[in-house]
């Protein structure tokens, strides 16, 4: 029996009794305020490749979530830890689902990859879905979803890439941006923009690592160029049948694995004439499937672990987390 539930989960000395076995109550440790009527705050814990989401439901908060309790409840040291936030499902009546995705910083993501595969194994779990495919809109889009090998895999019909600049968005005329040139720093980088329903600025190199990421992905996702920020891409070609990404995720930083970062990247590459259709993008976290299609359509599978879940508690929207941190 877990005696800390009736606060008595202690020794005594031996030939005594607990004082419970004589009918007597013990005070209860002060635990905060206590609110009967609140909703218990549930999370669901998922990583995709590493990069690790919470699901929340709206049924289990209060109103709905809002930008400080998303910044409480990722933070590494603050609260749960996460690269995000999945708020759903939603009602949509244009998919069978709806989801809103959020950024650890606060902000809203218009679409992601490892989010949508990761809340598509949370579906599955609930047996919301079976082994269909199903459709679940987000602000970016809807996308076509399947679940399968016991939930270990999913797999994400991601919609069409478009490199048009009012799309992305990226400043100035009309145009297709390939092999456009920025400055960030003390570096000239050449670059191509992209859209899976969220922005990309893949960066082509003969190598990369973390730390072009770390140093440059800060200065290019708030380039003037991009209005609304941008997801940041390193981009080194192996062969045509495999590329290596390092991602800098606008509102999340330093990424170790991203699903919409894979397709844009590879179909950066694609439209470079780099890559053959079918290639494997290897990325911190691990590798995922890109196929993409001649209308620049984009097939992305990959693995997803559901790692835990809880509540949380009232509190920690009270933690008085520093503004550096």
């Amino acid at each position: 029996m877990n005696g800390d539930a009736h606060g008595f989960g202690r020794l005594f000395p031996p030939g005594t009794r607990s004082p419970a076995f004589h009918g007597q109550k013990l005070p209860l440790r002060p635990r905060g305020p206590f609110v009967p009527s609140a909703p218990k705050m549930k999370f669901f814990k998922y990583h995709a490749l590493g990069n690790d989401y919470l699901v929340a439901r709206p049924e289990d908060f209060a109103g709905e979530i809002t930008a400080a309790q998303v910044r409480a409840i990722c933070h590494r040291n603050f609260g749960v830890g996460s690269d995000g936030i999945l708020w759903g499902p939603l009602p949509s009546t244009r998919a069978r689902f709806g989801l809103r995705i959020f950024n650890p910083d606060g902000s809203e993501a218009e679409k992601s990859g490892n989010g949508l595969r990761i809340f598509s194994r949370f579906l599955w779990d609930r047996q919301l879905v079976g082994g269909e495919e199903f459709s679940v809109e987000t602000p970016g889009g809807i996308v076509q979803s399947t679940v399968f090998e016991g939930g270990s895999q999913v797999r994400v019909e991601m919609g069409r890439v478009s490199f048009w600049s009012d799309a992305i968005p990226v400043t100035g005329a009309r145009r297709e941006v390939i092999g456009e040139t920025l400055t960030a720093g003390d570096r000239a980088f050449e670059f191509c923009a992209a859209t899976v329903g969220n922005p990309h600025c893949v960066l082509p190199l003969r190598q990369v690592n973390a730390g072009l990421a770390r140093q440059y992905g800060p200065l290019i996702e708030r380039h003037p160029l991009f209005p609304r920020r941008t997801n940041v891409q390193f981009l080194e070609v192996i062969d045509r049948s495999n590329i290596r990404i390092e991602i800098w995720e606008r509102g999340a930083g330093y990424t170790l694995a991203s699903g919409s970062s894979s397709s844009a990247a590879a179909a950066v590459a694609r439209r470079l004439g780099l890559v053959d259709a079918a290639l494997s993008v290897h990325m911190p976290g691990g590798v995922i499937r890109i196929e993409l299609g001649d209308d620049n359509s984009v097939l992305m599978t990959g693995p997803v672990t559901r790692v835990a879940e809880g509540i949380l508690f009232p509190e920690l929207f009270r933690a008085d987390i520093p503004a550096e941190s």
